[in-house]
């Protein structure tokens, strides 16, 4: 099984030149920290799925908008599409910048005791961008990782973050094109739309359930996913830039 051809042709036309971006915002920035982890550039567009540095990444937050909410959790995981490369995971609990709610305490279970002496995000920034520098990150719903640490990042130095990424959650929209979201006539035969949250994608592929909304938990989850969509493709060999964002 393959991509299919109309989904191929459409990540074909909007590749994106991120070993070009990466040098050009290393020229731009005047943060140190920033000029490093750019300059570790990425791999080259055309690079095959199977040669590309990936890095599962999770965050868990105060709620949904990046402008107003925060980071409460990261949790990452270095891999390839052979390998899941546990010994090197690292997660951290961060003070947020916003009171936590009831509502993201029983959602992430991190609760006001566990933050009362947790670093604040500037802290972790360092580690964090080392572990990202020179690899492929990978997200389910890139919208909350992306956004906010591009926004914590505008907060620490005035810069945002910018990086390659694949998106596991766009990858499994795709392959369901049309399902997950049934047109007026599919929902009045009564069809149901496909899930394309973490646990229900997974289940599709035969992994395991594991414990929701643990940055860990979730990075690890991701990570297997990931690994499992492009091995039911077939797709080893696809070129990077076919999936990168």
């Amino acid at each position: 099984m393959s991509l299919p051809g109309a989904l191929r042709r459409e990540a074909k036309s909007a590749v994106h030149d991120w070993p070009g971006i990466l040098r050009d915002l290393a020229a731009k920035t005047s943060d140190q920290r920033l000029s490093r982890f750019y300059q570790a550039g990425t791999v080259s567009a055309d690079t095959p799925l199977e040669q590309v540095p990936l890095l599962a990444l999770d965050v868990e937050t105060t709620g949904l908008d990046s402008q107003r909410d925060s980071i409460v959790s990261l949790g990452l995981v270095p891999f390839n599409l052979r390998r899941i490369r546990c010994g090197e995971a690292k997660y951290w609990v961060v003070k947020p910048v916003c009171e936590l709610s009831s509502q993201s305490v029983t959602f992430h279970h991190i609760t006001h005791s566990d933050i009362q002496d947790a670093p604040p995000l500037a802290s972790v920034f360092d580690e964090l961008l080392a572990a990202m520098a020179g690899k492929v990150v990978v997200v389910h719903y890139r919208r909350i990782e992306r956004g906010f640490l591009d926004h914590a990042m505008r907060q620490l130095v005035g810069e945002g973050l910018h990086f390659p990424l694949i998106d596991t959650m766009q990858l499994e929209a795709r392959l369901h094109q049309g399902k997950h979201r049934p047109g007026w006539l599919g929902r009045l035969m009564g069809k149901k739309p496909v899930s394309i949250r973490l646990a229900d994608s997974r289940l599709r592929y035969g992994l395991p359930l594991y414990h929701a909304h643990h940055a860990l938990t979730d990075a690890l989850a991701t990570a297997e996913l990931l690994q499992a969509q492009v091995a039911r493709l077939d797709a080893e060999q696809m070129a990077v830039g076919e999936l990168w964002q």
